[in-house]
């Protein structure tokens, strides 16, 4: 089980990175209102700027944590429940605005990632 979890919490790690610091200014298929980057994505949502911030750095940090935590365990379980937290969070935003559910599934598989992580850890 701790090679299944090591994986995984890798794997989420490298999904939230590669949204918030690869694909940042790229297009997607995933997109919420069909938006071409992360900043148009949280206007199609009614969500301010610094809002976009604030959960892109706390994002980061825990996809960071998740990393470190295959290490330092005890930092694991808190950064898998805030991300799970978060995915709900993008879920429920991708509803609000009646996207298809594809542009959600990424949200939905971290959800489940992220929940497994804080269930087994």
């Amino acid at each position: 089980m701790n090679t299944l979890l090591t994986i995984t919490q890798t794997l989420v790690a490298l999904g939230i990175l590669n949204v918030w610091i690869i694909r940042y200014n790229k297009p997607t298929r995933y997109r919420g209102g069909g938006a071409k980057n992360i900043r148009e994505e949280f206007a199609a949502y009614g969500l301010p700027f610094w809002f976009m911030v604030l959960v892109g750095s706390v994002k980061v940090l825990l996809a960071i944590g998740l990393i470190v935590g295959v290490w330092i365990p005890v930092l694991t379980k808190p950064a898998s429940v805030t991300l799970a937290l978060l995915m709900l969070g993008a879920m429920a935003m991708h509803i609000k605005i009646k996207d298809p559910i594809i542009r959600a599934l990424p949200a939905t598989l971290l959800f489940l990632l992220s929940t497994f992580i804080a269930l087994y850890i």
